[in-house]
């Protein structure tokens, strides 16, 4: 696909493969690439435009803000904060209790089983042995 951007971009090139091609097939590649620049066109009004609306939106808000006296720092801070309560939840408590080398562990029950623990129940035990 780069071969074809340099090619067309390079007027001693489009000569030199022009050459080889009749009248109607030279019209034809200039009707398609006509379409695609119209189109390329288009897209870029539409960027623009939204991008217009965009700009819009915002100082419609940005007006309603300083109307009702909230600082932009206000607002910043109010986003922050509901956005770290929906991050962070309460740490589960744990539902079982064992014991490796000596020291005690706990499990919320959460997770892969624990290797001791599991070991445990392998041998035997039940989940309901190990319950807090």
């Amino acid at each position: 696909m780069n071969n074809i951007a340099k090619v067309l971009n390079n007027l001693r090139s489009l000569r030199t493969m022009a050459k080889d091609l009749s009248l109607e097939e030279l019209k034809s590649m200039l009707e398609k690439l006509t379409l695609v620049v119209k189109e390329k066109h288009q897209e870029a009004e539409a960027q623009q435009l939204a991008q217009k609306e965009r700009l819009a939106r915002l100082e419609k808000y940005r007006a309603l803000l300083k109307e009702q006296g909230i600082t932009p720092e206000e607002l910043a801070e109010l986003l922050d904060s509901t956005s770290e309560q929906n991050k962070k939840r309460a740490p589960r408590p744990p539902k079982y209790q064992y014991t490796v080398n000596g020291q005690v562990k706990t499990w919320t029950g959460q997770g892969r089983t624990p290797l001791a623990l599991q070991a445990e129940l392998d041998a035997g035990k039940t989940l309901a042995d190990f319950e807090i």
